[in-house]
């Protein structure tokens, strides 16, 4: 939906360069909120001036500034709303059984763009109608009630002395499953082990040390904002990696690719992710490192 210059001008000056943010990006974003706004209508120009300017315009600079990788505005994001954002989770699931929610989303946050493989940053539909913390507090709700939907519901079964007993049946035989654990495995490891040294210091730091993201901001050096968004691009990499592997070196469909996550999920087995982050590369250099 084109926007009067003028006007993108003025809401531009008002909050647009704190975050360096190019104006074409910002325009962009504000087309694209007007246009979801206005959808199948013709609004007159004082009609679109009274949305764009009643928008939360700081949070959708720092939007647009984080999808751009801009370093400060990540800093900022994630020491600004972590704490909100685990509160929403504490919220949601007292027992802290949401904050892994909570952390997931950093990685969906920030996106990724490997070789050929990207995928898009979920700030893109973030069009500022409400704030920041309110929209991120809405999509981990949303997270967790398809979490709770997805999980099987058990209803107890009448007692096995009972009329009303029923024989079990027998469950099926997954005879895909071992062999998927161990394609997953084998990718997962040559994707570790194809990591720069230090995002797989990273990585061992926080989920083979257990340390937290401040003690591993301490140790390499860096803010634990940027550990955190560090640690979510890794995870993106190494995801993508694990399935161009399983695609490309083992004749994967997408259905089977998605079937080796869920049988990893279900049932980790013999997988031991300690094991492959401490485990030393394979080889000095590899795609991954050459494509950096």
């Amino acid at each position: 939906m084109p926007i009067d210059p003028h006007l993108i001008e003025r809401l531009y000056r008002s909050t647009g360069r704190r975050w360096r943010v190019p104006i074409r990006r910002f325009t962009e974003a504000l087309e694209a909120s007007a246009s979801r706004a206005f959808a199948g209508q013709l609004p007159k120009p004082k009609e679109v001036e009274r949305y764009l300017t009643a928008l939360h315009l700081e949070d959708l600079a720092l939007a647009c500034a984080c999808i751009d990788g801009n370093e400060d505005a990540w800093e900022y994001f994630v020491h600004e709303q972590r704490p909100l954002l685990y509160r929403a989770a504490d919220a949601l699931d007292p027992t802290g059984g949401a904050r892994d929610l909570a952390d997931s989303l950093y990685a969906e946050l920030f996106g990724f763009r490997e070789g050929t493989a990207e995928r898009g940053s979920l700030f893109r539909y973030f069009h500022g109608r409400s704030s920041l913390t309110t929209w991120l507090r809405a999509v981990l709700a949303q997270r967790h009630v398809d979490r709770l939907r997805s999980q099987r519901r058990v209803e107890p079964l009448p007692d096995e002395e009972s009329p009303a007993a029923i024989p079990a049946p027998q469950p099926a035989i997954d005879v895909d499953r071992n062999r998927y654990q161990g394609l997953i495995q084998q990718a997962l490891g040559q994707a570790i082990a194809g990591l720069p040294p230090r995002d797989r210091l990273r990585l061992a730091c926080y989920y083979s040390q257990e340390m937290t993201l401040a003690e591993t901001g301490r140790l390499l050096g860096e803010h634990e904002a940027s550990s955190s968004r560090h640690l979510a691009r890794t995870r993106s990499v190494i995801r993508a990696e694990v399935e161009r592997r399983l695609r490309n070196e083992h004749g994967l469909t997408d259905p089977e690719i998605a079937r080796c996550f869920e049988c990893v999920t279900e049932d980790v087995g013999p997988l031991d992710l300690g094991r492959l982050i401490d485990a030393g590369p394979e080889r000095k250099e590899s795609a991954l490192d050459r494509s950096r």
